[in-house]
């Protein structure tokens, strides 16, 4: 099945990606963030932990790069999305026992990008709205239903259909983040 219910273990296999990260880049100035379905409580997901290093203008993009090539990832481009850099494992890596076996996508933002924005943007309104959140899960549901729980053929669906439904929820986001600006001000 492409979209399983929520494991609560996903948190902790994003843990354990994000202890041995923070050890490869210690001494640079980052954070790392849980993004995407399986970083939203009760929502159903495909089991494969998104995650953004995200890093400061005061980081040299070639450091960061150096140091996860050093603990088995290769630097795989922007995959035409600006400011977000994709790194997958290598073939010939050397089995760990977390980074090979927990599916995970890992991408590194400059703290400046939209993408990263837009990440966590629509992440915060997935958790804080119960409603999105079930019409989301069923949305993405169908799309798995309808693509024959191929793989390829959900990410092209999800795209075009679930497009609309995410562009909504982080204007919404933006918009409520906006509003809360503004009362606190008063």
């Amino acid at each position: 099945m492409l979209i399983t219910e929520y494991q609560e273990k996903w948190a902790g296999d994003f843990s354990k990606i994000k202890e041995i990260i923070d050890s490869a880049l210690a001494g640079l100035e980052y954070s790392i963030e849980h993004i995407g379905s399986t970083a939203v409580p009760g929502l159903a997901a495909k089991p494969i932990i998104d995650i953004d290093i995200v890093f400061s203008k005061t980081v040299v993009f070639d450091e960061l790069k150096k140091r996860l090539e050093q603990i088995g990832y290769y630097h795989n481009g922007n995959q035409g999305i600006p400011d977000r850099e994709v790194f997958k494992r290598n073939g010939d890596s050397r089995n760990d026992r977390v980074l090979d076996f927990i599916q995970h996508h890992l991408y590194a933002c400059p703290d400046s990008s939209e993408e990263l924005k837009r990440h966590i943007l629509f992440r915060n309104y997935l958790i804080a709205n119960k409603e999105a959140r079930k019409e989301y899960e069923l949305l993405k549901k169908n799309i798995a239903e309808e693509a024959m729980q191929d793989r390829k053929k959900y990410a092209i669906l999800k795209e075009s259909k679930a497009r609309s439904f995410i562009e909504g929820a982080i204007e919404m986001e933006r918009t409520q983040g906006d509003l809360h600006k503004s009362n606190n001000r008063s």
